[in-house]
């Protein structure tokens, strides 16, 4: 059904065969169709609400509270349209708003919608990740030209280019020691790991995994460092130990995920936002997401 290319982090590349991985598939949260074919960005609050873009209409926040229990949440202003959601320690919300190049924030308690952070020399922010200390990264793809940026956005809402002329930068993560930042680009098929400063300072770039066919999109980390990517058009969820080796398959009842977020009482309910089916699917993981 797939093949892929592991490259180890001392650089060493094989092709895999096969793997004994376990395999899990999963079900639906939300019926398709009642988010359009932009659903993006999930992201759980602490009080284990799940929110996720473009709820029935483009430039839309919806919750989700429960299976098939959906609201809009919020009307983003000025023509902006989300794609990544994340959350801070605080229970801030952050939403890539890739329209008019910001990121946005809605503070804990409160409904209203602040410019935190801007840049016109972004092409569009794309997928966000934060650090435990609050510091946000910003994946910022140029589809048209198959190329790509990445950014660090401070506590302070500066926002600083960490890296230009990559490929087309997507799904970005950051392990839950705060020690690596993981940056896609969906084009190559390449996933890059970095090591990281607790100010956020990136060094020691080198290639973690990169596939041979379909494409790639959100990535979230589990409390045990294993990275989950969402496999655009390819229908499933892959798992990797932070090592590079493949451990988890999780089959999809879409061919198009987008993103992944992990939620549930345990942390161990796992969200997937499918694009072509308008909606959400759900499975259950054996170890809980890196916040929990």
């Amino acid at each position: 059904m797939f093949s892929i290319k592991v490259v180890c982090l001392a650089l060493v590349s094989f092709t895999a065969v096969s793997f004994e991985v376990v395999v899990t598939e999963s079900t639906d949260w939300t019926e398709a169709g009642e988010f359009t074919t932009g659903i993006e960005g999930p992201a759980v609050n602490k009080a284990g609400e799940l929110f996720a873009v473009n709820y029935q209409s483009q430039g839309t926040i919806g919750r989700v509270t429960g299976k098939n229990e959906i609201e809009k949440y919020l009307d983003l202003p000025d023509g902006s349209v989300g794609n990544g959601i994340r959350f801070d320690q605080a229970g801030n919300m952050y939403i890539a708003d890739y329209v008019n190049h910001n990121i946005l924030k809605v503070a804990q308690g409160s409904k209203e919608i602040d410019v935190y952070a801007h840049s016109s020399e972004m092409n569009q922010p794309n997928d966000i990740a934060i650090m435990e200390n609050g510091i946000l990264f910003a994946s910022d793809p140029n589809w048209a030209e198959n190329t790509g940026n990445l950014w660090r956005i401070d506590l302070n809402g500066d926002v600083v280019l960490l890296e230009s002329g990559m490929g087309t930068t997507n799904g970005i993560e950051v392990s839950p020691d705060n020690e690596r930042l993981y940056v896609n680009e969906s084009i190559q098929r390449k996933i890059w790991v970095y090591d990281l400063s607790p100010e956020g300072e990136i060094s020691n770039k080198r290639l973690f995994v990169s596939f041979d066919d379909f494409g790639l999109d959100g990535m979230r980390t589990d409390n045990k460092g294993n990275l989950y990517i969402a496999r655009y058009g390819a229908g499933f969820v892959l798992a990797f130990d932070p090592s590079g080796k493949l451990i988890h398959k999780i089959q999809l009842k879409g061919d198009f995920p987008t993103n992944v977020a992990f939620g549930g009482k345990d942390g161990k309910q796992v969200f997937v936002t499918m694009q072509k089916r308008g909606s959400i699917e759900t499975f259950q993981n054996n170890i809980p997401g890196r916040n929990y």
